[in-house]
């Protein structure tokens, strides 16, 4: 395989740009050419790449986001669509492609894969619900600015005898707000895989109150079906039952624009370099990840519209440790 091209897509998370880092030095090392696809699958489609160097990827690998760009596509999730990707992979003579990215860009990548062309995929979403790896590039970054804020909301809280309302990203997976909230010492978490009520939570605070916290922290998912305006608005109205005053912040995408830590800047540089060679060897539809410290690759086909579960034995851990 003489050229490449790598992309990223979906969401962005931080380590995506150590990721497209070792892509193309990992390709150049092994005597290839590696293109970068702007802007996703959007960009294949529209024919937006160009060549990148060694040095057109140096002083990157401390950013956060991706300097490739990231879109949604409707227009690929259609067979005309993906021709059209195909057919400007050709023109630009490149014989194999890196998909970085979560659920949806690596069902993409499986789609590909079954018209023929040679892909692999490196995990990437701070979401943490992809099947094949443990944990994937950019949670860890995402999780500990969503931990500092915690800390701090703790600090303020205090000092005037309040709860807060903190809303973590987690349109459908609540793994951020359920590590967020053990590793902040929350007193109650609200994801979508375990319904909870207004009262459960209002109740939650108000035993805390009663038991001489001076603070109280519920961690909410966006995902969960009361988000954190829905409970604000709840608990506003029912202010007696609670104890604490209460006030509500919503973190949103702080968590995305994070410069990458230590974790991240390995992960993605290990799941980039690895995904390249796979690909340079002719492996394709599979996705590089990381399975109990090691780097691993799964096939696409097991893992493509599927998602990973929450550990709910966590959630009764949380519980216990609000005591």
């Amino acid at each position: 395989m003489k050229r490449i091209a790598v992309l990223t897509s979906g969401g962005d998370a931080p380590g995506m740009n150590a990721a497209i880092r070792a892509v193309v030095r990992t390709g150049v090392t092994l005597g290839c050419e590696v293109y970068g696809v702007h802007w996703g699958y959007a960009g294949l489609i529209n024919g937006e790449m160009r060549e990148l160097g060694p040095r057109d990827v140096g002083g990157i690998i401390q950013q956060g986001g991706t300097i490739l760009g990231s879109a949604r596509s409707q227009e690929f999730k259609t067979e005309e669509g993906r021709k059209k990707a195909l057919d400007n992979l050709s023109m630009h003579g490149i014989e194999g492609l890196v998909v970085i990215g979560g659920n949806g860009s690596q069902t993409g990548a499986y789609e590909l894969h079954k018209m023929g062309f040679p892909v692999v995929g490196v995990a990437s979403t701070i979401d943490n619900d992809l099947l094949g790896s443990d944990i994937t590039i950019g949670v860890d970054t995402a999780l500990n600015i969503a931990l500092e804020a915690i800390d701090r909301l703790k600090v303020t809280a205090s000092s005037h005898r309040r709860a807060f309302l903190v809303e973590v990203m987690g349109r459908d997976c609540g793994y951020l707000a359920l590590m967020a909230g053990i590793a902040g010492g929350a007193e109650a978490i609200a994801i979508p895989e375990i319904e909870s009520s207004p009262e459960e939570l209002a109740r939650t605070l108000r035993e805390a109150y009663e038991r001489g916290k001076t603070n109280g922290i519920i961690v909410v998912a966006e995902g969960a079906k009361h988000d954190a305006e829905e409970l604000a608005q709840y608990f506003k109205e029912h202010q007696q039952m609670l104890g604490f005053e209460l006030r509500s912040t919503i973190l949103g995408h702080v968590q995305r624009g994070g410069a990458p830590g230590a974790y991240d800047r390995l992960l993605g540089s290990r799941l980039g370099a690895a995904a390249t060679e796979r690909l340079c060897k002719g492996e394709s539809g599979i996705l590089v990840g990381m399975v109990s410290g090691q780097v691993v690759a799964t096939p696409h086909a097991e893992i493509a519209g599927r998602t990973k579960s929450i550990n709910k034995d966590l959630m009764k851990l949380a519980e216990t440790l609000a005591r």
